[in-house]
């Protein structure tokens, strides 16, 4: 959580960081895509804070210039030049650069001559940012040659006399070749498979038939698919073939000497070749800050070293300027803290973070989302916001808190700006106040320049004892209980939590007990009396939980038919007998006629029931069970002994 100075790793800190709570790291991505060269990219993405005041103010005073530019004469002519570098490399190790390196080396002088002659033209707003144009060489005469001598992706005809005349020798072979090949097949028309001819392996080849290959004389250079056509170079196209190697070793030999003689052309220039590229680089660096200035219509801020900052309609360069409301801010020149306090939601988080965020970006040497600005340098930018629990180290949020808040007590200094939210939050609350001002002490002690947050009543009273630290507060509308997102510097300012209660509806005996458990008093604060609290909690009818039935679904189907009971069995509507009970799935046993089934209790319907069919006590083992079974059930009943399968069968 603190910004990386210099080196981080000489530091000895993680890169969190500070860049990432600011949204600085959003701003070099806006800032990155407005670049068109690697090198600037690279520069951007690696920009810290700047520690001399003079680089500082040039910095500041190239982006001015660059917005200055682009908004009287346009966006400048810059290109990528990322491959350029790579190319000069291999000029100066004496390789041959290749007809495509050569031109996108001529594409990179035609730039760097666009934007010479752009700058030539600003200097008339007399702006020194145009004078760069006098560190530009062209190359003209580089630039010219390769024109001439490389055209449509390869070596002219024209780039020397002895290439144009072999290129016309090679022509003129290679018309010989077609025609006597195509003498050959007028003058044998029925050994053809088609009318002309064709190349093939470099070859000119007739379309020979099959059966007629011997006839033709020639060296068979390729077949077809099938096999059916042969093509064959006949021996009077043999000697053009021959020639024309020879004039293609000719041809190659004179595009590389010309290749050669470009490629040195550039490697004896290379420093200055170099040297464009290294001047347009840093234009896109330059001209990079200027866009970025002109999206968020940024200011050039004044830059002090006597550690004040005064900060006029400041906005966050992240949000639209339609909707983002500005605030004034000062601190150094009375009082070097500043103790923000507000109800909740009420834009304190995102005030600190503002100016602590345009801050950076001025001493990065970026424009600042202002109307005006008056910024001093800071040796560093140390931060405590959000949450910052920590699993992979087992630590709480307030664990956190404390850990990060120690660092930032280890580096900071006078020249420190510090911004910390929801100081000494997140655990018991008398604790919690008691750490965040002893934690403010030190830096009133230090005397560097802090922005707090927080709702203790405790700091404020702390603040107002301090002569170097002063009350702020953001303003909030109390009737349509909204934020006004206004900073006011000199009050302190409250919560709002009972007001904004009342207003919500909580009833007047609810805020009594909250009064009393927070400040130890029964009366109501003059505001909530001046309310009408005389709210009740109106209780809603929610519908009631449903608990399930419980059912003896087993019990219900045993009692609905009983043994002897006539039933009607569907579909067919026959007439049974119960003889055994419904069981737990829902199946009982029926005497039909001549027969017993099992079936499911939907499918039977009651008839006449057993007690208006039998006595009382009748015994129902007569009609449903076998005359063993019941000899068995009697030896049973009377205590004789048998076997145990004539029991289970019993």
């Amino acid at each position: 959580m603190i910004c990386k100075v210099k080196k981080n790793a000489e530091m000895g800190i993680k890169i969190m960081d500070t860049e990432m709570i600011l949204e600085f790291d959003k701003i070099k991505e806006m800032w990155t895509e407005l670049a068109l060269t690697k090198w600037a990219k690279e520069k951007i993405r690696d920009t810290i804070p700047y520690m001399s005041e003079s680089e500082l103010l040039t910095k500041q005073r190239e982006t001015t210039e660059a917005k200055q530019l682009i908004e009287k004469s346009g966006n400048p002519p810059l290109v990528s030049l990322n491959k350029i570098r790579e190319y000069i490399q291999i000029a100066k190790t004496g390789n041959c650069l290749s007809v495509l390196q050569l031109e996108e080396i001529e594409n990179a002088l035609v730039a760097i001559m666009r934007l010479k002659n752009y700058l030539n033209h600003s200097k008339q707003w007399e702006i020194s940012l145009a004078y760069y144009e006098e560190n530009l060489d062209s190359l003209e005469y580089i630039r010219e040659m390769i024109q001439l001598q490389i055209r449509n992706g390869k070596v002219d005809d024209n780039a020397s006399k002895l290439l144009k005349s072999i290129r016309s020798e090679i022509e003129r072979n290679e018309d010989a070749m077609r025609e006597k090949a195509d003498s050959v097949i007028r003058a044998n028309k029925e050994c053809m498979s088609d009318s002309f001819s064709t190349t093939r392996n470099g070859h000119r080849c007739i379309p020979v038939k099959k059966e007629y290959k011997y006839k033709i004389k020639g060296t068979v250079i390729d077949q077809s698919s099938t096999g059916n056509t042969f093509f064959i170079e006949p021996t009077s196209v043999t000697k053009y073939y021959e020639s024309l190697q020879l004039l293609y070793i000719e041809e190659e030999n004179e595009e590389r000497r010309i290749l050669y003689s470009l490629t040195a052309m550039i490697s004896d220039d290379a420093p200055i070749l170099e040297q464009d590229v290294s001047m347009i680089e840093k234009l896109d660096f330059i001209f990079s800050k200027g866009k970025l200035s002109l999206q968020y219509s940024g200011i050039e801020p004044k830059i002090n070293t006597n550690r004040s900052i005064i900060l006029k309609d400041v906005r966050h360069p992240l949000i639209d300027k339609e909707i983002c409301i500005p605030l004034q801010f000062e601190i150094g020149n009375q009082f070097k803290g500043v103790i923000i306090t507000g109800p909740n939601t009420g834009g304190k988080t995102v005030a600190i973070k503002m100016v602590a965020l345009n801050c950076m970006m001025a001493q990065c040497g970026l424009h600042v989302a202002c109307k005006q600005a008056d910024i001093c340098m800071g040796s560093n930018f140390l931060c405590d916001i959000g949450d910052g629990q920590n699993l992979s180290e087992n630590l709480s949020t307030f664990s956190a808190h404390i850990a990060n808040i120690l660092e930032i007590l280890k580096k900071v200094n006078k020249n420190s700006l510090v911004i910390m939210d929801e100081l000494g939050s997140g655990t018991d609350p008398t604790e919690g106040m008691g750490i965040a001002i002893a934690v403010l002490e030190e830096l009133r002690k230090s005397e560097a320049l802090f922005l707090v947050t927080t709702h203790y009543p405790e700091i404020k009273q702390y603040a107002e004892r301090k002569e170097s630290i002063v009350n702020a507060r953001m303003t909030f509308d109390k009737e349509s209980l909204k934020p006004l997102y206004q900073l006011v510097i000199g009050e302190a300012g409250e919560s709002c939590a009972f007001y904004i209660a009342g207003k919500m509806g909580m009833p007047k005996e609810m805020l009594k007990t909250a009064v009393m458990e927070a400040y130890k008093s029964k009366e109501l604060p003059q505001e909530l009396k001046n309310m009408n609290l005389e709210n009740r909690l109106e209780k809603e009818n929610i519908p009631h939980i449903q608990k399930k039935k419980e059912s003896n679904k087993k019990q219900e189907l045993v009692q609905k038919f009983q043994l002897g009971d006539s039933v009607i069995v569907y579909p067919d509507k026959k007439i049974g007998i119960v003889c055994k009970k419904v069981n737990e799935k829902g199946v009982l046993r029926v005497q039909m006629q001549n027969k017993k089934i099992w079936i499911n209790h939907k499918r039977v319907k009651l008839h006449v029931a057993a007690e208006e069919l039998y006595p009382e006590d009748y015994d129902f083992s007569i009609i449903f069970d076998s005359v063993k079974n019941r000899k068995l059930r009697h030896q049973v009943e009377r205590g004789k002994f048998i076997g145990d399968e004539m029991i289970r069968e019993v």
